[in-house]
This record gives structure tokens, sequence and C-alpha cells, in this order.
């Protein structure tokens, strides 16, 4: 891996969310070795001139599923065919600019192992196995005409979920997962839309169940993220401890408040349900999961205003299952009430926060992963520069070395 000298170039500082000039980075072994205003002197380097383009970290989506087929229409694939799928997944959200994902349920380490090892060419993952969920809950991937027990052979055709009911067995599931290799757990915290037997209103898992998971997982330096979306499913999962708070759309003021006390993040997922609104009944969706929708499509952008307002942490995520390539559309979702600063710092300081890799990830720093995008133009002023499937990236780095390059083009 040769070393790489940048230069003449604009660099992002998420941190300030401000473009700055007259700065060079060196990348060597994986890393950023320095970041320097000015010249920066070494030897045996690639230099590469940037032509006044813009140079800022890769981008992190903290909720999506690789390998997410709950929704209704399609029959099982074969795991090898769903491998094959998920693998053309990953590189697609790479050629994006994600450059790390954290998948909230269904990617295995399978998956982690297979990018790390470059037998997948994909973002840096951090997977949380199978989520769980309580019988007849989010997760529970049984019609009500299933009378059936729930099993683990339905994860084989394509299902990410396990069932737990009880203390007991929550405690067994979450130490089964982390076992699995999971880097968090995902437990289910309210009813939601594509699942058949749960209402949106309805509290998931007892308190006890709750703290069950949220012990099981701290004692193994882990943490839980929580899928809810009514606002005293929220205040009930942080008061539990739960780390991170997928969706969040019907959050009121009082349990944000508790939220930014208790030092728990917001991950909103926008985009999916305008996707869902307006592909839902070219896929199967029921009437009934179409008012479910609407629920949640009509609290709109209310939270992310809600949280801004009461200093919650929120990440960026998109919790895409389908429509993969409309992931960076939550962009300009967001853009209708936040700053394109705002946004550009959840999907990177904020995302470095959630995945427990601060300083590491979603900045230029000395010390830092080399996950750079170089782009045609200042996304400060322009978010429609990380739409397009990637197109306005003339380069895009992960781990110190190219995977897209077309600055000699």
């Amino acid at each position: 891996m040769a070393d790489v000298l940048f230069t003449n170039f604009d660099l992002l500082d998420t941190r300030a969310g401000v473009a700055r000039t007259g700065h060079q980075v060196l990348v060597a072994g994986g890393r950023i070795a320095e970041v320097a205003d000015g010249a920066i002197r070494a030897r045996d380097v690639e230099t590469v001139d940037l032509g006044g383009r813009t140079l800022m970290p890769g981008l992190i989506d903290c909720h999506n599923h690789v390998s997410n087929q709950i929704l209704p229409g399609p029959p099982a694939m074969l795991p090898s065919l769903a491998l094959a799928t998920q693998a053309e997944v990953l590189r697609g959200m790479l050629m994006r600019g994600f450059t790390t994902l954290r998948d909230t349920g269904g990617a295995d380490l399978g998956h982690k192992m297979a990018v790390e090892q470059g037998l997948i060419t994909g973002p840096r993952l951090f997977v949380s196995g199978r989520t769980i969920s309580q019988s007849g809950g989010h997760g529970d991937a049984r019609t009500r005409a299933d009378l059936a027990d729930p099993c683990a052979c339905v994860h084989l055709g394509g299902g990410i979920g396990r069932v737990a009911d009880g203390v007991a067995e929550v405690r067994r599931a979450v130490r089964d997962e982390i076992r699995l290799g999971a880097d968090q757990i995902k437990v289910m915290g309210s009813g939601g839309i594509a699942s058949a037997a749960d209402p949106i209103e309805q509290l998931q898992y007892s308190f006890g169940e709750l703290e069950a998971a949220v012990d099981e997982a701290t004692r193994s330096q882990t943490y839980v993220c929580a899928h809810v979306y009514p606002d005293d499913a929220i205040r009930r999962c942080v008061d539990a401890g739960v780390r991170t708070i997928e969706h969040g759309n019907l959050l009121e003021e009082e349990t944000a408040r508790r939220m930014a006390t208790a030092g728990a993040y917001l991950v909103p997922t926008l985009i999916t349900f305008r996707l869902l609104d307006r592909f839902g009944p070219e896929i199967g969706y029921s009437e009934e999961q179409m008012e479910r929708t609407q629920i949640v499509l009509s609290a709109g952008t209310r939270s992310l205003e809600i949280a801004r307002a009461t200093g919650v942490k929120m990440a960026y995520g998109t919790d895409i299952g389908f429509w993969h390539e409309y992931q960076a559309e939550e962009f300009l979702v967001r853009a209708e009430v936040l700053s394109a600063a705002e946004i550009i710092h959840s999907a990177t300081i904020i995302g470095a926060e959630v995945v427990r890799m601060e300083g590491l990830l979603g900045v230029i720093e000395a010390g830092a992963f080399a996950d750079l995008l170089v782009v045609d133009g200042n996304p400060l002023e322009d978010l429609g520069l990380l739409q397009d499937q990637g197109a306005h990236f003339a380069a895009i780095m992960k781990d110190g070395r190219f995977v897209k390059n077309e600055l000699a083009a």
C-alpha cells in the first residue's frame, strides 16, 4: 500500500462545519498520518493533486439492513443467492460514499469478515446479528395465520429476527448474539409497519426484559439499540438504558430532554417512510400497513426539530430494505429543516460516536482511518453533490486504498 500525499483541495472540517483551504493530508498504512496547514515534507509518497476539489471523511449510515427481506412480496431467497445480492448492496453503498455501515439487523460476523478479508467490496461494518423481539413483536416474522412456534430456521430464509420472551430468554438471546459476533444488540421496543400482528403504538417488551437486555450488553462492553416509534415507548427504552433510539418519529419534547440527559442518541430514518408511501402498494403492503406508514410519515421532520431544540444527538440512518439507490436522499429530507453542516455532522462525527469510533472515523485528523471522499464541489453548499449514486465523487478511499479513482480521467 503506497503512501499518498493529497494536495490542492479544500478540507471539509466536520467538527466545525466549514471548508478550509491551504491544507495537505498524508495517508500511510491505512491511516491519516498527518494533516498540515501548509506543506508536508514526506519521502517516497505518491502526490495526488485534487485540483481544488473538496476532501471530506467517508459517510456513516447508522441504520440500514443489508439482508432485509421481511417486507411482503418476494419469497425467501436461498442463502447463496442472498449473499450474492448482499455483496452488490454493500458495493453500492461504498460507491455512494458510505464507508461505514451499522447494520441494525440481519448482517452478521460473516458479512463483516468477508469485507475485512477483501472477499466483498463494501463499507466498514458494525453488525447486530439478528434482532430480538417478543412473540408477536416487530421481529416476529409469522403471519396471523401461522400457528407454529417461532424457530431459528426462519433466519436461513431471509428473516432478520429471533423471538425471546421473558427475562431469562432475553438474556440468553443477547448472550447468543454476542457469541455470534454482534457489535451491538438490537431489540424491538414498539410495534412496526412491515410486521403483521403488531400496531405501531404497542409497547413491546416489559421494562424488566429491556433492562435485562441492557445489562447483558453492558457487561459485554457493548450496548442496545431499539426500534421504536411512540413517545411513551421511547421513554421506556431510555429509562431502561437503551443507548440509541432507532426511528423515533413520534418523539415529544419531555422525552427528548430525558434522552439528552441520559446521553441517548436518535437515529431518524425518514427517507424509508416516504419510499413506503410511494412504493408500498407495489410490493404488496396491505391497507393496514399503509395506514401505519401514514402515522409515522405524518410526523415528518418534527422529530428532527425537537431533537435539535433539546440537544439530542442525531446520527444519519436510512433503514432502506429494498431501495438502496435512495440511500443518500435522507440528506435532502433532513435539509428541509436542518443545515447541510448539521446533516453532514450527523453522518460523520455523530455516526462515529454511535459506533464508538470517535476520532477514528468521520474526521480528517492524524490517527483516523483513511476513509476519504474527493468531491467535485463543496457539499456544505450543495447537498446534491452527495446524490446520484456517487457520480460527484472523483475518488473514494477506504482504509488508505482507492476503491474509486477518476482523478486522472
